[in-house]
């Protein structure tokens, strides 16, 4: 394909005019929008407002007359609308390992007798982490590691929880989630996705899946903002049983009686915790009317598209790069990932260049295609800076090499 098919293809993109919802440096090529979304021009003015006008002349007032207290539900509804969910199933709160600490937890509580949690190695740290150290806190629990071609037969009636991400953040593989939603509740298990690397960018179907709990990310294909609030997700069936081990004042049913003994809310307000952060839902709410009016199967379309071509540029100019995800776009999510042994300093060299992706260790390119802002014409100029990058070994510069603290 030439840059000008490629511009041509921008020109016909029925998504063109959403990249002007975007602050966006003239001349930057933005490839990392799955570590860190680009902001909203929305976001601004609606926080100025928030802050000078809310907190400023408002103050606690606010809390009923600007509607700080329902931002939890409000967000999480306009979130369910993405991911094929029911809008008083999804609530936006705390981060996305506090979420799995309490929808893990809360699935071990709602399978008594059971005490394996099923995951794959490889999983994002966090969720890893997070179960670790929620196995070391309950006795008796374990977290059971298999790699994904394993995971129907590792699951048996020994097991309370299967928890994968549906999107791997490094080789951004998906799973089926609907067919191993199916086995694990043929087995009587629940079933909990982290959908942090595809709420925003692929079409989710939680609805569809029978999924019984997700949670996912505010700040990446979401655009909410570095350390965005996370959202969480129960499905309707499992709200009455439920209990969050996070008990706090905002999850009582009466949080303003000020009782000593806490009593649940109802729905998914029971999964709230500490007092919201009203400035970082403000700020999410605002950048998700970037959705407004978009079809997800279209996102997805462009998705698919933008990594077919950024594959097929690859494989045609950057012989020398690995390929770390699928090829097949229907099981690929919204990024390419390529490997190279020097992968860290080839991303600085593209960076110096204006084109921002990142890496994961140990050798790993990522390259986040955002459908809303990210073009055509973006993954054709950024191959062509990374084929040259490769033919003349810029990678090699000592500045290319020097570890930064965030990679």
């Amino acid at each position: 394909m030439t840059r000008d098919e490629a511009l041509a293809l921008d020109r016909a993109d029925p998504l063109a005019a959403r990249r002007d919802l975007f602050e966006l440096e003239e001349g930057l090529i933005y490839l990392d929008g799955n570590s860190l979304g680009a902001l909203p021009k929305a976001v601004k003015g609606r926080l100025a407002q928030a802050v000078e006008a809310e907190w400023g002349r408002g103050l606690i007032r606010s809390w009923n007359s600007a509607g700080w207290i329902d931002l939890p539900s409000h967000v999480g509804a306009k979130i369910a609308a993405l991911i094929g969910a029911a809008p008083d199933e999804v609530i936006a709160a705390d981060s996305t390992s506090v979420n799995l600490f309490k929808l893990a937890a809360g699935a071990l509580a709602m399978r008594p007798g059971r005490k394996v949690i099923l995951s794959e190695p490889g999983n994002f740290p966090t969720d890893l982490y997070i179960l670790q150290g929620l196995a070391q806190f309950l006795p008796g629990v374990e977290l059971r590691l298999v790699d994904p071609g394993g995971l129907p037969d590792a699951l048996d009636d020994s097991v309370a929880l299967l928890l994968l991400t549906h999107a791997h953040y490094k080789s951004g593989e998906l799973h089926d989630m609907t067919a191993l939603t199916t086995w694990a509740h043929e087995v009587g298990a629940l079933a909990l996705w982290d959908l942090s690397h595809s709420a925003g960018a692929l079409e989710v179907d939680l609805t569809g899946a029978d999924a019984d709990l997700a949670v996912g990310c505010g700040y990446k294909y979401l655009n909410g903002g570095p350390g965005a609030p996370a959202f969480a997700f129960v499905a309707r069936r499992h709200q009455a049983e439920f209990q969050s081990p996070l008990t706090g004042w905002m999850g009582h049913a009466q949080p303003f009686a000020f009782s000593d003994d806490y009593a649940p809310g109802q729905g998914m307000l029971r999964t709230l915790c500490g007092t919201p952060s009203v400035l970082g839902l403000t700020a999410l709410e605002a950048a998700l009317s970037a959705f407004d009016g978009v079809e997800m199967s279209a996102l997805r379309a462009k998705s698919r598209a933008l990594g077919d071509l950024f594959l097929d540029l690859v494989a045609e100019r950057c012989p020398d790069l690995g390929v770390a995800c699928p090829r097949d776009s229907a099981k690929r999510g919204s990024q390419v990932s390529l490997t190279h042994p020097n992968g860290y300093p080839i991303v600085q060299a593209l960076i110096a260049r204006g084109v921002v992706g990142d890496f994961r260790a140990p050798d790993v390119l990522r390259f986040g295609l955002a459908p809303l802002y990210v073009r055509y014409v973006d993954v054709w100029d950024a191959v062509d800076h990374l084929a040259q990058v490769m033919a003349h070994e810029e990678w090699r510069e000592p500045r290319f090499n020097q570890v930064a603290a965030v990679t």
